[in-house]
């Protein structure tokens, strides 16, 4: 058999590589989720199958959580990585290979590509000025920006000012244009159409280092430049393969079957990314699939928002098999979900408990009472019969059909079509009643045995969303010893004359008012810790005294951005920043190098008393002062979104 399913050939699958700045929540393991059923789908369907997933570890938001937690960028992130490995075990993802970014197999790769793009002449020597957004670590032009944010994720921009290197994307601009709009290598059809408008406005070429901070691959031709992020973290997906230097996994995998991202970094991935494998004569991915968000209270689920699921609760509650069910049953690919409980607790209850674990339960107890325990043969066949038969062969055809789709909750749904015409059979054929009439034993066993090749059926069917749930279903019924093979969903009678061993409830019915209660009052628990947390970390506030408005009303706080920083020639605690106040460049020293690197704070729209007497610092003036608040020990500059030249009132 395994000779056989290696003829099907190869299937690559990628997820993104997630930033570890924080740990993932739910809507992260929905993406995770897809790809590993859909892995587990091509094993089955005898691919020789390649699953990689990863971390993003490079960049200055890193750094910067690092300084915050007081540890190394490489132990942040370490600890970091280590749990979400763990979520992944927990849930068991069955990835064949996770990547780091900071692991020496890819760095040496990188930089490997780097040289590559560089002989091509597709990099060349600059500098960048632009609008730099920390948490998508991208650059934007002002006409880019939306109310002054990101256009991203609209968090606030900082002006960066720096040495860097460029690749030349916009040479490819016509290739990358006719990729989307020639082929379906982009889908769903409305990210395909957004990427195209985009394209046709006109490419920019794009930054690939950055020399402000040292966090990153150092690019191999000037040590004192790292390989920006998007660069570094793209080509991922042939590093882990070995691309360059040992491409016997590249030879086999590349070019990717399917790259799953979600629809914030399809633009990277169906633009940038192709445009780097263009200047490397690599061939494209096959397909490049954006999928929504998950929506909680009215919006994105973000750790900063407070509004995340903990995909550890919920399985701890309900089961994997549960969580990875409904993910996948309830949302459409491609479109944005609400996440509720209730909406969770009702799929899980009708459609596992009430369904497939009442089918599987009322099939084992009459084949236990009215056979013991044998599964008997069917010798009749009526209409009846012959309608549960052409439900159950035409499952798995449908299934796969709306698989290779990326059609994960219709899949489910051919499978539950079988489940429900199940149930229905067992209303319809009566089988207490049959039992009854010594008569009718012959029909009695036929409906039995059509029960238990039905679940059969249903037990290969649902191995590549719910393996456990499979497993369980198959050693109740009599039939683990046997392998599954997906070629068996296509026939009907082949289940021998197994012995039944009634189990545990697949999945216990749940009440579900008291469930919701039981959710939201954790949910409360949670918001309650997190207080509490909060206000023992609070600052203990002692005013000074009281003074009157007209006092206040003398100083003249403005919007300034820091355009150059560096230390003090004459002392060790003062750094001297050049602030741009809207037209007006000014110098201010403020004492705070031992808090911050001067190039930490490039780029930052910071609050300036603008009309305080200048004076002399150890030889330099500094004409006003910089706002920054006091944090324990640590001195934290305060900053803003505004216009430079703003008043602060």
């Amino acid at each position: 058999m395994a000779e056989e399913k290696q003829l099907k050939g190869t299937y690559y699958i990628t997820t993104p590589i997630y930033y570890p700045s924080s740990d993932l929540h739910i809507g992260h393991t929905y993406c995770t989720v897809m790809a590993d059923a859909m892995a587990r789908f091509k094993r089955l369907e005898g691919y020789d199958v390649h699953f990689l997933t990863g971390t993003d570890e490079h960049g200055l938001k890193i750094m910067q959580k690092a300084q915050e937690k007081g540890v190394t960028p490489q132990e942040y992130v370490d600890d970091v990585v280590g749990r979400i490995q763990k979520l992944w075990a927990t849930m068991e993802i069955s990835y064949d290979d996770f990547i780091r970014t900071t692991q020496e197999r890819h760095v040496k790769r990188v930089q490997a590509i780097f040289n590559k793009m560089n002989d091509k002449g597709d990099i060349y020597e600059g500098k960048y000025e632009g609008w730099y957004c920390t948490p998508c670590e991208s650059y934007w032009t002002e006409s880019q920006l939306v109310n002054g944010c990101c256009p991203d994720c609209g968090r606030p921009v900082e002006w960066a000012s720096e040495h860097a290197y460029f690749f030349r994307l916009s040479k490819y601009q016509d290739r990358i244009l006719a990729l989307l709009q020639d082929t379906d290598f982009l889908q769903p059809e409305t990210r395909r159409n957004e990427m195209i408008e985009f394209v046709k406005q006109g490419l920019e070429d794009l930054c690939i280092s950055r020399s402000t901070f040292d966090w990153g691959i150092k690019v191999p031709i000037d040590d004192t430049n790292v390989i920006y992020v998007w660069l570094d973290a793209l080509v991922n997906y042939i590093t882990a393969l070995g691309y360059p230097d040992d491409p016997e996994l590249y030879d086999k995998f590349w070019p990717a079957d399917t790259q799953l991202v979600g629809k914030e970094i399809v633009r990277f991935h169906s633009i940038i990314w192709p445009g780097i494998l263009m200047s490397l004569d690599l061939p494209m991915p096959q397909h490049v699939m954006g999928h929504g968000w998950l929506l909680i209270d009215g919006g994105k689920m973000s750790k900063s928002k407070g509004n995340v699921v903990d995909p550890v609760f919920l399985i701890d509650r309900y089961g994997i098999d549960a969580l990875k069910y409904f993910l996948l049953r309830e949302y459409t690919f491609g479109q944005d979900g609400v996440f509720t409980n209730e909406v969770m607790i009702k799929r899980l209850n009708f459609d596992l408990a009430n369904d497939l674990g009442n089918l599987v339960s009322r099939t084992v107890a009459m084949i236990e009472k009215y056979c013991g325990g044998d599964v008997p043969q069917a010798l009749t066949e009526d209409d009846i019969d012959r309608s549960l038969k052409e439900v159950a062969v035409n499952a798995a055809p449908t299934l796969a059909e709306h698989m290779n789709e990326f059609r994960f909750n219709l899949a489910l749904e051919a499978v539950w079509v079988l489940v429900r015409r199940a149930n229905k059979y067992i209303d319809e054929k009566m089988p207490w009643v049959l039992a009854k009439d010594e008569a009718r034993k012959a029909e009695l066993n036929t409906c039995l045995y059509n029960l238990t090749d039905a679940l059969r059926i249903i037990s290969i069917l649902i191995q590549p969303f719910m393996h456990t749930t499979s497993e369980e279903m198959r050693k109740q019924l009599g039939i683990s010893d046997e392998p599954i093979v997906w070629e068996d969903a296509f026939e009907f009678g082949k289940t021998g004359a197994p012995h039944v061993t009634k189990g545990r409830p697949l999945f216990p019915r749940l009440d579900i008012e008291k469930e919701l209660a039981e959710l939201e009052a954790a949910k409360q628990a949670q918001m309650a810790e997190a207080k509490k947390k909060a206000d023992k970390e609070a600052v203990n506030v002692e005013l000074k005294p009281e003074i009157a408005f007209e006092d206040f009303d003398k100083i003249d706080l403005r919007v300034g951005t820091i355009m150059k920083a560096e230390k003090h020639p004459n002392a060790d605690n003062l750094l001297i920043f050049k602030v741009r106040v809207g037209t007006e460049e000014r110098q201010v020293i403020s004492g705070v190098a031992g808090h911050y690197k001067p190039e930490e704070m490039l780029g930052k729209k910071v609050i300036l008393v603008a009309n305080l007497k200048p004076r002399q610092l150890r030889g330099e003036e500094s004409n006003g002062m910089l706002l920054f608040a006091r944090d324990g020990k640590a001195l934290k500059v305060v900053t803003t979104d505004a216009a430079d030249g703003s008043t602060v009132n």
